[in-house]
C-alpha cells in the first residue's frame, strides 16, 4: 500500500483542495511553487503506463476543475507525471503535480547538457 491509498483510505492527513468519488486533489507537503498540488487517482495504478485511458479521460474532467477551482485555469499552469523510476517517479500510485500561481521557469533542466543522454 502506498503512501497515496492510506491517504485516500483516510489513515493519512492531506490538505484537501477537491475530492470526488474517483479522484483526489491535496496540497503538496513540499511545494515545489507557490500553489503545488497532487492529483491521483483513488485507485491504485502504479504509474501512467498501467491505467485504462478511459479514466485518464475523467481525470482530465477533474484535473480542469482543480485547475479553475485555484484560479489556474486562465494564467496558466505545469501539469506533470513522472512515469517510473528513469522518469523521476518516486511514489508508485500514479499522480500529477499541479503547478502554479507563477511565472514557473524550466531551470532544473537548463544546465543539462544533451550530449550526456546520447
Amino acid at each position: 500500500m502506498t503512501i497515496f491509498s492510506k491517504i485516500v483510505s483516510g489513515e493519512i492527513p492531506c490538505n484537501k483542495v477537491l475530492e470526488n468519488e474517483d479522484f483526489l486533489a491535496f496540497h503538496d507537503i513540499n511545494p515545489k511553487a507557490p500553489i503545488h498540488i497532487l492529483i491521483i487517482p483513488k485507485r491504485e495504478y502504479k504509474n501512467f503506463q498501467e491505467v485504462d485511458p478511459k479514466i485518464m479521460a475523467d481525470m482530465t474532467i477533474f484535473i480542469h476543475q482543480v485547475a479553475k477551482l485555484l484560479g489556474l485555469d486562465e494564467g496558466g499552469y505545469r501539469l506533470i507525471t513522472n512515469n517510473g523510476e528513469d522518469g523521476g517517479q518516486e511514489v508508485m500510485h500514479l499522480h500529477f503535480h499541479l503547478l502554479g500561481g507563477a511565472k514557473l521557469s524550466w531551470s532544473h533542466l537548463s544546465d543539462s547538457d544533451s550530449k550526456n543522454f546520447i
